[in-house]
């Protein structure tokens, strides 16, 4: 079994030189931390901080996010996508308005009953903003300790997991904080996650068996993904006398409940769509948007978008039709339809 509790020293004090600067660490007010967490969840730090500072801004407090119209609540979260964790977030923040007073749990066990936390961002909050001896365990953390111990475990294992929490959790030192947000920052400026690690800079360098095997680049280990399923689309953006059509997406499933542009399965030519424009008696112009691509986790939309300017109105209850000052401010679009929303 590796000795993690001999890396503790050189890797605080490391911290104490290399920490990034984030607006979230200057004041890390317990529901700054949590924010910030959701946040950072699939999303670079330098793309983050720009949304954690307008996001703060608007719901500067757990009571203003917990009252926040999900309209507004879903523009604020614009661009980072996995729309369910804002709406996990305010379920959350109801749920401490409710039970604690308005104030996050000082309290590992009681953070996890909130909605949309789980051991890693609860372990976040407790150490950051709290000073409670618990890990803060993500990939990000698997990655750094697993090459420290040459360890082939599958990190992408939830019982790989577990243990590392289990370990980690007879190491985490008295400055809590620090030692989790050290890893943190360790992964991401040294121990990288895409391409040779930073082992000259790495003040660990010398407790890694990595390193001293040459073993680098093969850890840590994850389980391989199952291939994208490729989706064709067919995406309109439909304008008449200056107002765009969008519509709300179904309930559950992918996207579940934001605002679209209108779009059909497979890929229509302009022909095609000429055609069905004619054979439902609108008059039209149709201009080719070109091929678009996005990719989600488990799915990728292979695009083709046209702008259509209508000369007589479409009766679609499903659409509602709204001005290019009010889809840039007020409705929350996928990123999947950013390219087609361009000047």
């Amino acid at each position: 079994m590796y000795n993690y509790k001999k890396i503790v020293d050189d890797l605080l004090k490391w911290y104490d030189r290399h920490a990034r600067s984030l607006p979230w660490r200057e004041n890390p007010k317990p529901y700054y931390v949590w924010v910030s967490e959701i946040m950072l969840q699939q999303t670079r730090v330098e793309a983050v901080k720009g949304y954690f500072n307008r996001f703060i801004e608007a719901l500067p407090d757990i009571e203003a996010l917990a009252t926040a119209p999900e309209e507004q609540l879903l523009k604020l979260w614009e661009g980072l996508g996995y729309y369910n964790r804002v709406r996990n977030l305010q379920k959350a923040a109801i749920q401490v308005m409710e039970d604690y007073q308005g104030l996050l749990p000082a309290d590992y066990k009681e953070l996890l009953k909130l909605k949309g936390i789980g051991s890693y961002t609860a372990g976040a909050i407790a150490s950051i903003a709290y000073g409670i001896q618990v890990p803060a365990v993500d990939g990000n953390v698997l990655r750094v300790m697993k090459r420290l111990a040459g360890s082939y475990d599958v990190i992408t294992k939830a019982s790989v997991k577990r243990q590392m929490e289990e370990i980690l959790a007879e190491v985490v030192p008295v400055r809590a904080g620090a030692f989790n947000q050290a890893v943190m920052d360790l992964g991401a400026m040294v121990c990288i996650p895409n391409g040779m690690p930073l082992c000259e800079k790495c003040p660990l360098a010398k407790y890694c068996i990595a390193k001293e095997k040459g073993i680098q680049m093969e850890l840590p280990v994850k389980e391989k993904k199952k291939a994208r399923k490729i989706e064709e689309k067919t995406i309109l953006l439909l304008e008449y006398q200056g107002k765009y059509a969008i519509q709300k997406r179904r309930e559950k499933g992918l996207l579940a409940g934001l605002w679209e542009l209108p779009n059909l399965e497979g890929k229509y030519s302009k022909q095609e769509m000429l055609s069905i424009l004619k054979e439902e008696n609108k008059r039209a112009d149709v201009y080719e948007l070109g091929p678009g691509k996005h990719i989600f986790s488990h799915i990728e939309w292979s695009m083709l978008g046209y702008h259509i300017i209508l000369e007589t109105p479409i009766e679609e209850k499903n659409y509602i039709w709204v001005s290019k000052q009010e889809l840039q401010d007020t409705y929350a679009i996928p990123t999947a339809f950013s390219i087609y929303l361009k000047d």
